[in-house]
């Protein structure tokens, strides 16, 4: 049997609020935020992982934002895994959407408790009945309907069912019988870091067990440091904190990952071992270099993700567009994508005279919009044309028929072009026939498929590349 603790105190729910990215994650948390008499800082929550906490009935509620966009999977898991409770939004007049499924086999992986909140429940169009219906076809039974998932339909713009669903958080949170103990050393999760300028690495914890304090040794598997300033999540320094509270660290001695464990005192974590990755080694031929600037690791970590397979990565670092950034991109040929980051006005005057497109956002995925129009620009932009064989059919001694996709510029009628194949060159050819869904044409575009007939005594094969001369 095991022996009682009879140091244990009950501890505040922490509540990972996942979803759709439309679905009004933010506006939910932030009508919580504004409503309540805990939370007092200012500022919207953005798309990088942070933490609050509220008070609902004299009872705190710690709720972690995460981010919404299906690239955000890998934070996502994180903020499920630091979490207790999950709120899972659907919005009334969408009903359910791949994300919001996404981030249901994430909580269910995670074996993570949740609760539906219907948003958006005042729009004209909602249709919570579509939104049950739906939920039941993934295997989600609401209470009410055959289930014993609990829900609630909310409105961000009026307030409606907002305190019942802060109730059923602090009931599921009595139900689980959530505790702590105070005498031991802390441990938790976490959340987001970044380097301060003047401060160093900051660190956003969420505190699952122990007394985190002032002074203590602290560790994740990755980094390790002393805690030389502790702060709650409203800024406030203080000496010790106690579960389930968010807080800042400062004084780790490199940026620890977001969602990595942290310990203090004398308990060991297993180091992780890094491996340094060419980004050559993941990027395709076409892709476009660029380096990546972000507010945080955890936002960097979360660009990455979503540009994966659309750019290059010549470097990528926490904090702002500096000139150093610029000249690097001038030197390699990169464009510079920042997220949640600005560029000073020298910095973006040295960007326009050396002729480096600057990208930069607040929303992660407006950046992968503008990086795929930008690509789809410089391809049409190609005074050439480039085209990589996919298929090859009937020949000749000097006519070969074959099928491919124009990469960059076009491919025209009665073009001179080179064949290539794998970088070497095999001799010229000349386009003699070039059709397009069937269709004679004259000239076929980036990121289309056309069949052509190319005089040449080369025999061409799959792969090969054709690129005009004149």
């Amino acid at each position: 049997m095991a022996e009682k603790n009879d140091n244990l105190a009950q501890r505040a729910p922490i509540v990972a609020v996942v979803g759709h990215v439309d679905h009004g994650k933010t506006a939910l948390l932030d009508y919580i935020r504004k409503t309540n008499k805990v939370s007092k800082e200012a500022g919207g929550i953005t798309q990088s992982i942070g933490a609050y906490e509220a008070e609902h009935n004299g009872k705190k509620i710690t709720f972690i934002d995460t981010p919404g966009h299906e690239a955000f999977t890998q934070m996502r898991t994180h903020g499920a895994t630091a979490a207790d409770i999950a709120i899972l939004v659907v919005a009334a007049d969408e009903s359910v959407k791949q994300q919001t499924k996404e981030a249901l086999e994430i909580v269910r992986a995670g074996e993570t408790p949740f609760i539906i909140a219907i948003t958006k429940s005042d729009k004209e169009n909602a249709n919570i009945e579509k939104v049950k219906s739906d939920l039941m076809s993934s295997e989600v039974f609401l209470e009410g309907a055959g289930g014993d998932i609990s829900w609630q339909a909310v409105s961000s713009k009026t307030g409606d069912g907002i305190e019942d669903l802060l109730e059923l958080i602090l009931l599921m949170g009595e139900v689980l019988d959530l505790k702590y103990d105070p005498t031991k050393d802390a441990e938790g999760f976490v959340l987001e870091s970044q380097k301060d300028n003047k401060r160093g690495v900051v660190a956003h914890l969420i505190l699952k067990d122990g007394t985190l304090r002032q002074g203590e040794d602290i560790k994740t598997p990755s980094v390790e440091g002393k805690i030389k300033i502790l702060e709650t999540f409203t800024g406030e320094q203080v000496k010790e904190l106690t579960p389930s509270s968010p807080a800042s660290v400062v004084g780790f001695e490199d940026i620890p990952e977001a969602g990595e464990e942290f310990v203090t005192g004398e308990r060991q974590l297993d180091k992780k071992e890094l491996l340094e990755v060419a980004p050559s080694a993941v990027s395709g031929e076409n892709d476009v270099k660029a380096i990546l600037k972000a507010d945080t690791q955890g936002s960097l970590d979360a660009l990455r993700e979503v540009l994966k397979g659309e750019i290059e990565i010549i470097e990528s670092s926490a904090g702002a567009i500096n000139d150093n950034d610029v000249k690097l991109a001038k030197s390699t040929g990169s464009v510079v994508i920042g997220f949640e980051v600005k560029a000073s006005k020298s910095t973006i005057a040295l960007a326009e005279a050396q002729s480096v497109p600057i990208f930069t956002s607040k929303v992660i995925y407006e950046l992968l919009d503008a990086i795929k129009e930008y690509k789809a620009k410089e391809k049409t932009a190609f005074e050439g044309g480039e085209l990589e064989v996919l298929a090859t059919f009937n020949s000749t001694p000097n006519k070969q028929t074959v099928g491919g996709k124009v990469l960059r510029g076009f491919m025209r009628l009665k073009a001179v072009i080179e064949v290539e194949r794998e970088g070497e060159s095999l001799g010229k050819g000349r386009v003699r026939n070039l059709q397009s869904n069937k269709a004679d044409v004259d000239q076929v575009g980036p990121d289309q498929e056309c069949g052509l007939v190319v005089e040449t005594p080369i025999e061409m094969q799959i792969g090969d590349r054709l690129k005009i001369l004149s």
